[in-house]
């Protein structure tokens, strides 16, 4: 094969720099992006479970997400700058420190999460649907749910739960293949809609008893023993919780950045990770404690406070109130799956393989594989723990941040050279042993090591929220020591 086939085989319009007139994003774009990452049913309920957990203490909770939301700012800052600046995606960055064949397949393991996660994020988004299916066909006829039809379940789900699960699943690989820019817009429009969302619910509970709920409210900003040495391992627990929410995010988050305008839009744009959680903590704690009064329920026995979006609906005996929250529930659970999930799937597998893939090719590939995991769900994978082993895949992710890191900054001088990430040649710097860089290689081993051992050693769990760190730490350290000149 000659030199300029291989160099061929790994250039893909997609992996390529960003034309400088497609840089259009700017810090608001941003912004929208972390809202639609933390606005999910995922992010409501960790958000208010924080609060439950630790007695409603304002402190712990509200300080402890700052904390973890300037972890986020500050390694987003450092992975999403070299992107932003070449105008690079996550995979074709990853070239310049693991080798060709290096970041092929360690992106590869992104693809694995991704889609796993997708899958299993469209199961539950086609949960929301099926509820609204179920409040059509009850408001048409309230007999019409007792039909034998309905009684049939296949791989524990009726008719119903299939169609929305399939018809999610078609709606999103449509709408998320259509590129960035039509995802930007997604983006933009979802974060802005949630908010509005959450706003009117926000109100609506106020306005229910507005005495009372902000009474509810008041006690909650409770400031006793603000200074509690007590308080310091929880604090470190919330940081730590908040930022292992986001950890799936910052090793591509290049995907996002390279679309970015300049270095100051991005630092402006990540900044608002911090207004986002301020926004959605004070939104989702009210709305979780003024339901609770609403509800008439006991506020002072915490363990039976609601925290899931969905169980406080379905307390409430309002049939408007639950289709329109069903509504943004959906909107905000699709869009989170296409930042965290599709969208970097979609460039790792053509980082995969870049000469036979695009764009619809590898949607379709997601939306496949995704569908055969949101089917097996309920009744095979919830079963047997696979949670842990994609913990254990995704226990990669911060030593190959930290490699990343290190390479950039401290190695290359925040420099890459452009001519060589797409030559697959013996002639290419980066061409390393045919295509793998072994010290890179070795460093990312060695921290997932020390990572991974979060989730599978019984006496290091309790630092499984800082397994990411841990590992772009120890992978970082190792790399430098082993390829410093």
């Amino acid at each position: 094969m000659s030199q300029n086939k291989i160099s061929e085989n790994i250039i893909n319009w997609e992996l390529v720099s960003v034309n400088p007139n497609s840089k259009n994003w700017n810090w608001k774009d941003i912004f929208c992006f972390w809202g639609v990452n933390i606005q999910s049913i995922i992010g409501f309920s960790l958000i208010a479970s924080l609060y439950v957990i630790y007695n409603l203490n304002l402190f712990v909770v509200f300080f402890g997400t700052i904390i973890g939301s300037i972890l986020v700012y500050f390694f987003s800052n450092l992975i999403g700058k070299p992107s932003q600046k070449y105008g690079l995606p996550f995979g074709t960055l990853l070239r310049a420190s693991m080798g060709f064949n290096g970041a092929k397949y360690f992106s590869f393991l992104r693809s694995v999460v991704g889609i796993f996660m997708f899958g299993i994020q469209t199961y539950f988004l086609s949960k929301a649907l099926s509820y609204l299916i179920r409040i059509l066909f009850f408001t048409i006829d309230n007999d019409i749910l007792d039909q034998d039809i309905f009684m049939l379940f296949l791989m524990g789900m009726n008719i119903i739960d299939w169609s929305s699960l399939i018809l999610c699943m078609v709606f999103q690989i449509y709408i998320f293949s259509q590129g960035m820019v039509s995802n930007r817009k997604i983006i933009n429009l979802s974060a802005i809609a949630v908010y509005f969302g959450m706003v009117s619910f926000f109100i609506l509970i106020l306005l229910t008893d507005v005495k009372l709920t902000t009474k509810a409210f008041k006690e909650i900003l409770n400031f006793d023993n603000f200074l509690d040495y007590n308080n310091l391992t929880p604090l470190v627990s919330v940081a730590g919780t908040i930022f292992a929410y986001f950890s799936i995010i910052i090793i591509s988050f290049g995907d996002f950045s390279r679309y970015v305008k300049d270095e100051r839009q991005l630092k402006i744009g990540n900044l608002t990770i911090l207004l986002n959680m301020i926004f959605f903590s004070f939104f989702a704690v009210f709305i979780v404690a003024g339901a609770d009064i609403f509800l008439n329920q006991n506020f002072e026995d915490i363990n039976r406070v609601f925290t899931n979006p969905t169980d406080i609906i379905g307390k409430f005996d309002n049939l408007q109130i639950t289709v329109i929250t069903l509504l943004f529930i959906i909107i905000a659970s699709a869009s989170t799956n296409l930042v965290a999930n599709f969208i970097p799937s979609q460039y790792s597998l053509i980082n995969y393989l870049p000469d036979k893939l695009n764009l619809k090719k590898v949607s379709y590939t997601i939306g496949f594989f995704g569908l055969i995991i949101g089917i097996l769900w309920p009744t095979l994978l919830s079963q047997i723990g696979i949670l842990s082993f994609i913990d254990t895949f995704g226990s990669f992710f911060g030593p190959i941040t930290g490699v990343m890191i290190i390479n950039y900054y401290l190695i290359n001088n925040s420099k890459i050279e452009i001519k060589d990430i797409h030559k697959f040649s013996v002639e290419s710097s980066l061409n390393y042993s045919k295509g793998w860089h072994i010290k890179a290689v070795y460093s990312v081993a060695i921290g997932f090591i020390f990572s991974s051992s979060t989730i599978w050693n019984y006496n290091l769990m309790f630092l499984q929220s800082y397994a990411w760190i841990i590992g772009a730490l120890v992978a970082g350290f190792v790399y430098y020591l082993l390829d410093k000149r």
